[in-house]
């Protein structure tokens, strides 16, 4: 162990791992071993062998606030949140008033559901460390997954203000901004240039980043990056499964860059459909650029934006000559270095979305969604092979019509709930089935939202997250008619509720994220379904209801309507896509 302490100090890790199993192979009972043996994995990134490690050693000494933080942090890391929570409670019943046992605790919490549980230790972190910027970032996200979006603002904008370097908690802020209804387009434009200026604009090169060593022919087979932290069971790899498949391998070659954390069956599915894959989560941008010139990637896809763990500054180094927003958010990127934004044109109309976008706007003709059709495209998302039959109404056997939304808790603003409850007034008898809400807590504010415009709280059921997707598509079964939200709509849930055969209706506004829902079930052959107006909206729901002929008809012939559509012809919609590529390409060359 003594030999194994002065590797450690001198860096020599694998050597320190090596002597320290040797002292354990001797002694299995003392804890310093273990511990020791922990800190030497947990440098070198080996985290489940530090887990062991860190586990045995726990055991051997209850006491250890180390051992224990260690443990909970590793396991919360490596997505195991049951144990990691049991860990860090542990680890804070020796230590009450520890601000990073809190806070990962909080994250542990959030990953189990339990959002407002995370939001009271994030509040009690900053309590004990009140100018930790990390603190409000995270207290932030608790905050927007609690619908609280106004609130979760503030708590980014107060982790901006302790740190305005933080890139990342920046970008979190103006991606909550695309959820409230009281920002005009011109203003949310303007954050997100403010974003360009201030975080990306200094990584491009002075010469524009124009100089590439690639062969400058306007012909030839090009090579593709896709850049995503969501290449596993996520909205995004629904839609772009089908297109990796659909590729015209003469024409390009597929490279996807994956910055995930989790790796699952779609995560396989989507590496077979690429030609090469690359991982770089954990990498720096700057390394993760130098991998795409290296690759000498032609055209880089960015399908992240401002979510998540997306890596808009990597674009920013300009790392290949095309670069292209596409699928995974709904505005501007704000950056100088994106060259071209895919949409299209019921979604953002010519006119103000140009002047607004720091890109070309590049409107593709069938619309810019391309839906993998759950069991039947092989999307690696666990639906081979189950039973998705288009189920019966639900009012046949329950009397009263349900209507739904699956739709996350930021999505349904106070203003949705007073429309929602219209509609319910306006029907006799009839439901209200709502999905992701996080917790409990949550559900029971929503449900006396309800309560004050005068609607019985038994009128609205809450259903539980469903383990796996074939079990979540069977929920759609509970719904006669499926609401869309406002001012934010669905994406996913508008597809999957169209190919259970529930009937989707839209409210149409004026911004990119309240014209998706209008863009999809035009695709779809569903344009009647989109109502121009909050009255019309309400109106529309109240009439169909009381047509039940008309929603059976709808929803035993809706699953052939929508393979029949522009939206699930994967082949239609990358050939659009190529072509939308070369001709960027042929730009650059010329």
């Amino acid at each position: 162990h003594g030999l194994g302490a002065i590797a450690f100090q001198q860096r020599n890790y694998e050597r320190a791992v090596e002597r320290f199993k040797a002292a354990i192979a001797l002694r299995q009972d003392v804890f310093l071993y273990y511990y020791d043996l922990g800190e030497a994995w947990r440098t070198l990134g080996r985290k489940s062998e530090a887990v062991f490690a860190y586990m045995r050693a726990a055991e051997l000494d209850q006491q250890s606030f180390d051992a224990l933080l260690h443990l909970g942090t590793l396991l919360c890391e490596l997505v195991r949140p049951a144990e990691g929570a049991q860990a860090l409670r542990l680890a804070i019943r020796l230590q009450p008033d520890h601000p990073t046992a809190r806070l990962t605790l909080g994250v542990c919490l959030e990953r189990l559901g339990q959002v407002d549980a995370a939001v009271e230790q994030y509040l009690e972190a900053l309590r004990l460390r009140p100018k930790d910027p990390r603190g409000y970032l995270l207290l932030g996200g608790a905050l927007f997954k609690a619908g609280h979006v106004a609130e979760a603002d503030l708590a980014f904008a107060h982790a901006l203000s302790l740190d305005p370097s933080q890139a990342h908690a920046h970008s979190r802020r103006i991606a909550a901004l695309n959820y409230r209804a009281d920002l005009s387009a011109r203003e949310l434009a303007a954050a997100h240039r403010e974003w360009g200026q201030q975080h990306a604009a200094r990584f491009l090169p002075a010469d524009g980043g124009r100089a590439f060593p690639q062969d400058a022919d306007p012909m030839r087979r090009l090579r593709i990056g896709y850049v995503s932290p969501n290449l596993f069971r996520h909205s995004v790899a629904h839609f772009l499964l089908p297109v990796l498949r659909a590729h015209n391998r003469e024409q390009v070659e597929v490279f996807c860059y994956s910055n995930n954390v989790v790796v699952d069956e779609t995560t396989d599915a989507l590496r077979a459909a690429s030609d090469q894959w690359r991982v770089v989560a954990g990498q720096s941008d700057e390394a993760v650029a130098a991998q795409i010139r290296a690759d000498g990637i032609d055209i880089l896809v960015d399908l992240a934006g401002h979510t998540g763990d997306g890596r808009l500054l990597v674009f920013a180094r300009r790392p290949a000559p095309v670069q292209v927003a596409w699928l995974g958010y709904p505005q501007t990127t704000g950056l100088e270095a994106m060259d071209y934004r895919l949409s299209d044109a019921i979604v953002e109309p010519p006119g103000e979305a140009d002047e607004l976008s720091t890109e070309t706007i590049v409107r593709l003709p069938h619309g810019f969604h391309c839906f993998g059709r759950p069991g039947e495209d092989g999307t690696g998302d666990g639906c081979e092979g189950a039973s998705l039959e288009v189920g019966p109404p639900p009012v046949l056997a329950n009397g009263f019509v349900t209507f739904g939304s699956f739709n996350t808790v930021q999505k349904m603003p106070p203003p949705l709930v007073a429309l929602w409850a219209r509609i319910l007034q306006a029907v006799d008898g009839s439901r209200l089935v709502l999905k992701s809400l996080p917790d409990a807590v949550i559900a029971d504010r929503y449900q006396a939202m309800f309560a004050a415009h005068g609607v019985d709280p038994a009128r609205i059921e809450f259903l539980h997250w469903a383990p796996t997707r074939p079990e979540h598509l069977r929920l759609y079964d509970r719904m006669d008619l499926a609401l869309d939200t406002f001012p934010y709509h669905g994406t996913t849930t508008t597809c999957e509720a169209m190919w259970m055969g529930v009937p989707v209706l839209s409210l149409c506004g004026d911004a990119h994220v309240s014209r998706v829902g209008a863009s999809l079930l035009t695709q779809a052959g569903l344009a009647d379904w989109i109502a121009a107006g909050e009255g019309a909206y309400v109106e529309q729901a109240v009439r169909r209801a009381a047509d039940l002929r008309s929603l059976a008809q709808i929803r035993a012939g809706l699953r052939n309507k929508l393979r029949a559509s522009s939206l699930c012809n994967a082949t239609q919609f990358t050939g659009d896509l190529e072509r939308a590529y070369r001709a960027m390409w042929q730009t650059f060359c010329r």
